[in-house]
This record gives structure tokens, C-alpha cells and sequence, in this order.
């Protein structure tokens, strides 16, 4: 029987073959205490060097499916079993509270898990899979389970799982294995950006999908809107869409290389993307990207032991902008606090916590801290154009007490003899209502704005976009949204900034019309859509967007918005 199902378009393109259901041995967890402690430790010993021996082999499965920046990876999984401070909290379980191996894996794992998922930011509540990726291969070995091998299968097949880790990913065969889908899982996810390295369409988050299909129902997915179709009633029309998509495929090529124009030749847009580690560069230059739009430092703090020292900053930050090869580098200084956490640094308990004691409101205040990642920026200056942005700006007052210290570092760089770049930008993100309210005042002291679009709907809105409860107020395309977006525009062009956008928002097909229309000057997006942006650009006049726009501004509610998004593109 037909059944149709919508989730998450994490992969893009077209995918019709019989269902392969992912069922792996079920982990059962020994929660009896152990006597023979020595080997209880032995055995977490063995495991993580058989776990080791596994992802070095997947390292070198990946680097020739998908090259050396998206196989590096494995070596994240390999750092993270040989997490000084997590193995030490798996002895230290089995030392003192008699746990077995498998319990004390299991315990610390969770913890670092859980910590992950808490996360508001997408990127980085997405590497909780990595952890829980790693821990559960540790703990089958423990266990004594088998490990699948996904690099066996050899006919067409579309994956249902639960979910798909990034070593199953690696695996997989785009010969044979034409798709996935999955009850979890989001575009931001290990699993979903190796899905488009390899080209493979793949569906996330639908929930309940895996106990709906049987072994070998026909399914379809559209990697591209979400959309999943089970024993579909019209193959054809299946087979049309993945000719189609094909074809929009190669001409989406062409647009690599060529300039970012709209219709009528206005060629002031720049497209650019995020970035969250400097092995992401590569698919940054790879889609032809005009820059990065904001480069996440918290990586560099989140996986490490200790906060980063200046000499570890500046050789991350140096390898990026060398990479860019002159093209602009925005590098948000360290968003710590409210859901993304340090293991070694307690921030206060707060009633609420994103409210809070977080990123330029606690590097203001531990200058020592701050002073290094600073310190690291000015002198990755020298090496090309770099950006600095401030986050979590609200007033005034703190953006300039962040700018004078970081011309005060500069300044001591300059007597120690130091170099630090001519082309050096200073500015902030607008992501707090209040800002973007005074944006004018802002922009005579702001190189740049960059509008977090993210936290600016969810504060805007009153409504923690992580609750399910209140998740129909997530509105990017709400006119009140709009409108601040406006008021921060214009206020950064009264004094010459350029503003950008480098939240989720900058890559919406529905959002870049509107966008254009406004006014914005530069798009930071996932590095995947910069290809389609560019061609949705090149679609559109500047008269018609500023049109569109100046009617989206006065309308009442989103939907009446993306219908006259819709009633614009309909013919392009």
C-alpha cells in the first residue's frame, strides 16, 4: 500500500530501488558490578585498540570515496577514543564503583552525549552522532557483538535506519546503495555531508519510518524537499523526477566558475559559507564560494581538553585564510555558554542559561581567555583579508569595549615586532533584537554586521526554537523578521558597511528573493547551496526582488510572504 512521509532533504536527488532495513545486534548494557577489575580494564583496553584498527581502515576507504578533507573525519573518531579525559572516566568507573566495561563506556559516553544534544547550535548538537558513532563500535567490541559491513551490499537498495553513522556512511557503495532514510538525524550531521560528498540523495528525521517499511517495499525519496514515498503508486513519475533532477544537476556545474550576477547584471552579491574546521575549506573552494562568511572558533575549545593556547588558534586560523587564497575570512570570536558547554570549565547554573553568562559577555570578562584567541586572529591577519565579528552583541558599550581590546592587542602585537594584516575588518553579529533596533548606531563604529537569523527569530519571538512545543514560532519569513532585517540593512548602509547574513536563512531558495530585495550584501551558507543560490540569483532581476520585497514587508503573516515568493519563481 502507498504511504507517503515528509523529513528532512539532507542529501539531494532522486532515489526509486527496494528497501535494505539497517538492523544491527541490540547493546545490552552489564549493569552488575565486577570483581575481576584488572580485566574489566584490560578489555576496554583491547577494544579501543580494535575500534582504532577499524576507523584507520574506513580512513582509507573514505579518503579515496571522498577525499582527504571529508576521511579526516576518521581521525575525529580516532582523537575521541583516545580522549585522555574519557578514558580516564572509564577506568575510573570500573576502579571505583565496580562497573563493567561496557557500564562505564556507557555511563561516560551518554554524559558527553547528552551534553552535545543540549546544544542550541546545530552544528555542534549534530557531533553528539560522532560520539555516540565511536562509543557504540567500542561497545560492541566489549560486548563481543558483530560489527556490520555496509560495503557488502551488491544490488540496488535504498537504507532505512534509525539512524546511519558516519563510519556506515563511509562504507556505502553509490553503485548499489541509490539513497537512505532515517528516523533522525538533520543536514548538518557527519552522515548527511558525506551523503553529498558521495552524491548519494539522502531523507533525515522522519520519525517513523523504520517500523512503517518491510524488506524489499519499493520506496522513494527526493533527497531535495524531504519527501518519501513508500510503494509508490506512479514509478514514472519518479523516473521523470531523477532524469530532471540529473539534468538541473549539470547545469547547476557551470555556475562554479562563473560570476554571481542577477538577471539584469547587478554583480555587488557575494556568496559565501560556513565553515566550522579548517578541513571544511576544501568543499568551501570545491563550490565555488567568494569567501567565508563565519568560521565557528568554538570547535577549536569544544574539542580540546584544555582552552586552545594562541600558538594552537593561529595555526588553525592561519591555515584557513592561507587556503582562501586572499578571498575574505569572517572568524566569529568564541561563542561559548548556554547550551554549548566546555568539560573543563563549570560556567554558573542560570535560570536561563542562553540568557546568560555566554559569548562576548564571558570573554569580556575572562580577558586572559580572550586575550589568546585575539592575539591568534591579529596575526592570522597577516597572511590575508580576515574579519573579526563579535557575538551575542547587545549594546554600544560592549562592542566597544571589545574593539578597543582587540586594537590594544594589536598594538602590542606591532611592539613585539609581530605582523598583523592591513586588510583587517572589525565587526559583530546581529543576532539580538536590541541590535538590530540600533543598528545605525552600531554601524559607525562596526566594520560589518553579519545577521544571525537563528537566535534573532527565536529571541524575537520569545520561543526557544528547540521546543517542540512552540516550534510553529521558528518564522523566518515572518514580516517582523523581515523587518529587522531591514532596519539592520539600512542602518549598516547610512554608514558604508556592508551587512551579511550567515544563519540559515542566507541558503532558503524562498529567503534569497526576499534577501536581495532588502538590500543584503553578502550570503554565508552551507557550502552545498552555494551552486543553486547562485543560479536562483542569476534567475532575477533587482527591480523584481525590491518589489517582492517592499510588499513582504507589509504583509500580515508568513504565509502571505512565501506566497508572493512563490507567485515570483513559479515561472523562473
Amino acid at each position: 500500500m502507498c504511504k507517503k512521509f515528509n523529513g528532512i532533504g539532507a542529501s539531494n536527488g532522486i532515489a526509486l530501488a527496494k528497501v535494505y532495513i539497517l538492523k544491527e545486534e541490540q547493546i545490552i548494557i552489564n549493569k552488575s558490578e565486577v570483581k575481576d577489575i584488572d580485566s574489566e580494564i584490560v578489555l576496554v583496553q583491547e577494544s579501543i585498540k580494535k575500534a582504532k584498527s577499524d576507523l584507520q581502515n574506513l580512513k582509507k576507504i573514505a579518503e579515496e570515496k571522498l577525499g582527504e578533507e571529508k576521511a579526516a573525519i576518521f581521525e575525529a573518531h580516532a582523537s575521541i577514543l583516545e580522549d585522555p579525559v574519557m578514558v580516564e572516566e572509564f577506568v575510573a568507573l570500573i576502579k571505583e564503583k565496580n562497573y563493567s566495561a561496557s557500564k562505564s563506556i556507557s555511563e561516560v559516553s551518554n554524559k558527553y552525549i547528552d551534553m552535545f544534544k543540549a546544544m542550541d547550535d546545530q552544528y555542534f548538537k549534530e557531533r553528539a552522532a560522532d560520539i555516540k558513532d565511536v562509543t557504540e563500535r567500542l561497545l560492541r567490541y566489549v560486548l563481543g557483538l558483530q560489527v556490520l559491513d555496509l560495503a557488502t551490499i551488491s544490488e540496488e537498495v535504498v537504507i532505512v535506519a534509525e539512524d546511519l553513522t558516519p563510519s556506515q556512511t563511509a562504507q556505502l557503495n553509490p553503485a548499489f546503495v541509490k539513497g537512505f532514510a532515517c528516523n533522525v538525524g538533520g543536514r548538518t550531521s557527519h552522515a548527511a555531508i558525506m551523503a553529498r560528498s558521495l552524491e548519494i540523495p539522502a531523507v533525515l528525521g522522519l520519525k517513523t519510518i523504520l517500523s512503517t517499511v518491510k524488506e524489499n517495499d519499493l520506496i522513494a525519496i527526493n533527497g531535495s524537499n524531504g519527501e518519501v514515498e513508500l510503494n509508490p503508486s506512479d514509478k514514472n513519475v519518479w523516473q521523470e523526477l531523477a532524469l530532471k533532477y540529473i539534468k538541473e544537476k549539470e547545469e547547476l556545474k557551470k555556475m562554479k566558475n562563473q560570476p554571481t550576477l542577477t538577471k539584469d547584471g547587478y554583480d555587488k552579491f557575494i556568496l559565501e559559507a560556513n565553515i566550522g574546521s579548517p578541513k571544511d575549506v576544501d568543499s568551501v573552494l570545491e563550490n565555488g564560494a567568494e569567501g567565508i562568511g563565519l568560521f565557528r572558533s568554538e570547535f577549536l575549545y569544544m574539542d580540546n581538553d584544555h582552552f586552545p593556547t594562541e600558538e594552537e588558534q593561529f595555526k588553525s586560523y592561519k591555515e584557513v585564510v592561507e587556503k582562501m587564497n586572499g578571498k575574505l575570512v569572517v572568524i566569529r570570536t568564541l561563542d561559548i555558554g548556554g547550551d554549548k558547554k566546555l568539560s573543563y570549565f563549570n560556567f554558573p547554573n542560570e535560570m536561563n542559561p542562553f540568557l546568560g553568562y555566554r559569548a562576548i559577555r564571558f570573554t569580556l570578562d575572562r580577558k586572559d581567555i580572550f586575550k589568546d584567541q585575539i592575539r591568534a586572529l591579529l596575526r592570522a591577519s597577516a597572511f590575508g583579508p580576515l574579519g573579526i565579528m563579535f557575538p551575542m552583541i547587545a549594546t554600544v558599550d560592549e562592542f566597544l569595549a571589545a574593539k578597543k581590546f582587540t586594537l590594544d592587542c594589536k598594538e602590542e602585537l606591532i611592539n613585539e615586532g609581530q605582523k598583523v594584516g592591513a586588510h583587517l575588518e572589525i565587526g559583530m553579529m546581529v543576532e539580538i533584537p536590541a541590535a538590530a533596533v540600533n543598528a545605525e548606531n552600531f554601524a559607525k563604529h562596526a566594520d560589518f554586521f553579519s545577521i544571525g537569523t537563528n537566535d534573532l527569530i527565536q529571541y524575537s519571538m520569545a520561543a526557544d526554537r528547540m521546543s517542540e512545543n512552540v516550534a510553529y514560532l521558528y518564522q523566518p519569513y515572518n514580516p517582523s523578521i523581515l523587518n529587522l532585517v531591514k532596519m539592520t540593512i539600512d542602518g549598516g548602509h547610512k554608514h558604508k558597511r556592508w551587512v551579511g547574513m550567515c544563519g540559515e536563512m542566507a541558503g532558503e531558495p524562498d529567503a534569497l528573493p526576499l534577501l536581495m530585495g532588502l538590500g543584503l550584501d553578502a550570503y554565508s551558507m552551507s557550502a552545498t547551496s552555494i551552486l543553486k543560490a547562485r543560479s536562483i540569483m542569476s534567475k532575477l532581476t533587482l527591480k523584481e526582488t525590491q518589489e517582492l520585497s517592499s510588499k513582504a514587508l507589509k504583509c500580515e503573516n508568513t504565509e502571505e510572504v512565501l506566497k508572493l515568493v512563490n507567485d515570483l519563481m513559479k515561472n523562473k
